[in-house]
């Protein structure tokens, strides 16, 4: 089940997750409003996110792993759009 993610980077970051992981659940979760001011808030709105990922692309696979395969799956949002993000990422048999 995926949520559905509001705003063109979350979308953006939605949709390169399903096409790259497959996902069974999927939440993009702005985390923006609560960055206001700080470093890395561009005035956009959609800076600080978190991803909540369960895919069996992450079975057998560490922490470090996973995140580099979302990180890999997201390619230039990461440099360009979005200044920070929490992964929480699980294989469906730890659910």
């Amino acid at each position: 089940m995926t949520s559905p993610a509001t705003g063109p980077v979350a979308q953006q970051i939605a949709a390169r997750l399903t096409a790259a992981l497959a996902p069974s659940k999927l939440d993009v979760i702005n985390d923006s409003a609560k960055h206001r001011g700080h470093m890395g808030d561009d005035g956009s709105g959609e800076s600080h996110f978190t991803v909540v990922i369960e895919s069996a692309a992450f079975t057998g696979k560490s922490r470090l792993e996973r995140q580099r395969l979302v990180n890999r799956a997201l390619g230039d949002l990461m440099t360009e759009r979005v200044h920070a993000m929490a992964i929480r990422a699980t294989a469906p048999e730890e659910a």
